[in-house]
């Protein structure tokens, strides 16, 4: 009876231990596909959690970046839509879930992807050269003005999609048009302003903050409406903390940018929450404390039913966006 009652309290013990049945784990590598080019935001997040996620052992399976930037990231988007049930692909998103099906009228929509998790929020930036004269965005938006139409020439990641928007915000403030040059991405473009190809760009802070640190470019302003978290110093005089708001400089302009995480519809809710858990984890480690603060990033974190919320008020904000600016699709 004695070893009888033993194996039963142990058995009982290894249940009450053991993993729960549903638990999910990837079998093979995760294919982390980025609807976008090489060097922009996105690629950059994707690629610095693969790396941290490696060197912490976060995952059983190795991440595998892919990207996928073709038709302003509507390839990357078709291809994990049309992999049903495939646990093991995610998708970094950006602001092309919304405009990209909206601007082209491809047959896609992030409700036919899973939504797994918000990363963060991405702040826009107005950057000029270094050696540029204008040195606020009232000496900028000024000379716009005094210019005639498409005298400056605005860099931006693809056509009808954020930076384009924006600068049609921005024509709007000048009453001027400007000349849009659409670049493959925020790399791309970073070097062309450094480069003096282009008068202006955009981009989000991570796409410049290499070349603001090695004094190539200027930031003027930031498209939110309160400035930004960051205190230390990235060059010798200034931090993030210390760019203006666009607003208070006299151009109206606010947006930001999801940087978010979806999976391929046809997922189990285990699945899901293997993804949700990997990304808390992820938030928890100082190497993305300090990546938050390199790009200046907004905090902001979300999962489950308020993130689907916040997911259809802001498909609607892009498409008001983009009504005002001419850039719905006809079809």
């Amino acid at each position: 009876m004695k070893t009888t009652l033993c194996l039963t309290l142990l058995a009982a013990a290894c249940a009450v231990a053991a993993p729960p049945a549903f638990a999910w784990e990837p079998t093979k590598p995760i294919e982390f596909v980025v609807p976008a080019g090489t060097g922009g935001g996105a690629d950059q997040m994707a690629r610095f959690i693969q790396g941290v996620a490696a060197k912490n052992k976060l995952t059983a399976q190795p991440i595998v970046v892919v990207n996928k930037a073709g038709g302003a990231g509507a390839e990357g988007f078709l291809d994990v839509k049309g992999d049903k049930g495939n646990a093991h692909k995610i998708v970094i998103t950006l602001s092309n879930l919304f405009t990209t099906p909206l601007a082209t009228g491809v047959p896609f929509n992030w409700r036919d992807l899973t939504p797994v998790s918000m990363l963060a929020l991405d702040n826009f930036i107005l950057w000029v050269n270094a050696e540029s004269p204008y040195k606020t965005p009232k000496e900028y938006l000024a000379a716009v003005k005094a210019q005639p139409d498409k005298t400056f020439k605005m860099g931006g990641t693809g056509s009808k999609q954020e930076d384009q928007i924006i600068t049609v915000l921005m024509e709007k403030t000048a009453g001027k048009k400007m000349t849009y040059i659409p670049l493959k991405g925020g790399g791309d473009v970073a070097v062309q302003l450094v480069g003096k190809h282009i008068d202006s760009t955009v981009n989000n802070p991570i796409e410049a903050e290499s070349h603001w640190r090695s004094g190539a470019l200027r930031p003027l302003c930031v498209m939110d409406k309160k400035p930004l978290a960051y205190p230390a110093k990235v060059t010798a005089t200034q931090s993030w903390q210390d760019v203006p708001t666009c607003t208070s400089a006299g151009l109206p302009v606010d947006y930001l940018m999801l940087r978010g995480v979806f999976m391929p519809p046809g997922v189990t809710p285990d699945q899901v929450k293997y993804y949700v858990d990997l990304f808390q984890k992820v938030r928890a480690l100082p190497e993305w404390k300090t990546f938050m603060e390199k790009g200046a990033f907004t905090q902001t974190v979300m999962s489950g039913p308020e993130f689907v919320d916040w997911l259809g008020k802001n498909e609607q904000l892009h498409r008001v966006l983009m009504k005002e600016a001419g850039f719905l699709a006809t079809n």
